[in-house]
């Protein structure tokens, strides 16, 4: 696996089911040919079916809340101008009390915020994540389970967990009306 093939599985959550890669590729600024080779990863690590057309929530739900933090490990760093993440974010923000100096943030051109840098998961995460809420939302909340204390670990992942039942609560509507 790779750090990316998070995103791009995030994404396929926030998406039709006729997605294509070519979508998949210009919604997140990777290349199409990284967007098959992500998929394939995803696919022998079960976290996609063999068709790869559907994310295996509740794989994916564990392997970013009991092993992300291991495999693709992060830590605050430098202060940076960025694009808030973690506790940090809007999805986030209203569950702690923090210093406004004790942000987080990825940093980027595009945000207006100074905090800690928090390195993203691959370099046009920032962007692809300002063009779509949903995704900037998971994204922030994965962040806080790499990079928080236990209670906001134990807070994201209660929030990764609803998001992920009302997709598929959302999934399942919609193919009972065919």
């Amino acid at each position: 696996m790779r750090p990316h093939d998070i995103v791009v599985l995030l994404k396929i959550l926030s998406l039709e089911e006729d997605w294509k890669g070519r979508d998949l590729a210009t919604t997140l600024f990777i290349s199409e040919s990284e967007i098959s080779e992500s998929l394939n990863r995803s696919k022998i690590a079960r976290l996609l079916s063999t068709d790869k057309r559907k994310v295996h929530k509740l794989a994916l739900y564990d392997f970013i809340v009991h092993g992300l933090k291991y495999v693709f490990p992060t830590q605050a760093g430098e202060k940076s101008i960025g694009i808030t993440t973690a506790h940090s974010s809007p999805v986030l923000k209203d569950y702690f009390v923090f210093e406004e100096s004790d942000q987080y943030v990825w940093p980027s051109p595009y945000g207006k915020t100074k905090g800690y840098a928090i390195q993203p998961l691959y370099p046009n995460q920032p962007l692809a994540a300002l063009n779509d809420q949903l995704l900037y939302d998971k994204l922030a909340l994965v962040d806080a389970i790499r990079a928080g204390r236990a209670r906001e670990r134990n807070k994201a992942a209660e929030l990764l967990k609803d998001t992920f039942k009302r997709e598929y609560a959302l999934e399942h509507y919609q193919n009972q009306g065919r």
